[in-house]
């Protein structure tokens, strides 16, 4: 179970350093689909598979149709992909920043903090995921309405930020 969660983690920072170095939408919503996977298997190994779908179905619901219109309003005719000279510059610089962050905290990990959470099962009456989606529902409403007009306002943004000189149905194809 440590090596796939091994996996899982190094699946998501190479995911994240793909979205942080590509400026071409196309490959950094690949990246975002990869690091949504990647983060839902590491929830799901440690005891949140419930959480981790309804993360999924959200995630690649609502978001990526914000990437899509944005990547059809760009309509960029030689998008830079992974292979270009200053995309692999940037991956390199990212994958070094990476390594020397992961060293300086690297004698603070050990294994027991591997520990998911049906191994506590015998201890509770519950699931651990479907007690905190609960928590999520009761306690955190607040902060689920906060979520929630923070991706409204996100997608306005993204949409105004696509929109460059055009002016609606009036602009010039």
């Amino acid at each position: 179970m440590t090596y796939i969660m091994f996996l899982f983690l190094f699946g998501l920072v190479l995911g994240l350093i793909a979205v942080a170095s590509n400026p071409s939408p196309y490959f950094a919503a690949l990246g975002l689909v990869m690091v949504a996977g990647m983060g839902c298997g590491v929830l799901v190994g440690h005891g949140g598979p419930f959480l981790s779908l309804v993360l999924f179905l959200i995630y690649l619901g609502g978001m990526l149709v914000v990437f899509a219109y944005s990547t059809a309003l760009v309509a960029d005719p030689y998008p830079e992909s992974w292979g270009d000279r200053s995309v692999v510059v940037y991956m390199v610089i990212y994958m070094v920043v990476v390594v020397l962050v992961s060293g300086l905290f690297w004698g603070g990990w050990y294994e027991f903090s591997w520990v998911s959470v049906d191994e506590f099962e015998e201890v509770s009456m519950f699931r651990g995921d479907i007690a905190g989606v609960a928590l999520m529902y009761s306690l955190g409403g607040g902060m689920l309405l906060i979520s929630a007009w923070v991706l409204l306002l996100t997608l306005f943004v993204v949409l105004e930020l696509t929109r460059g000189l055009g002016r609606g149905t009036l602009r010039a194809v």
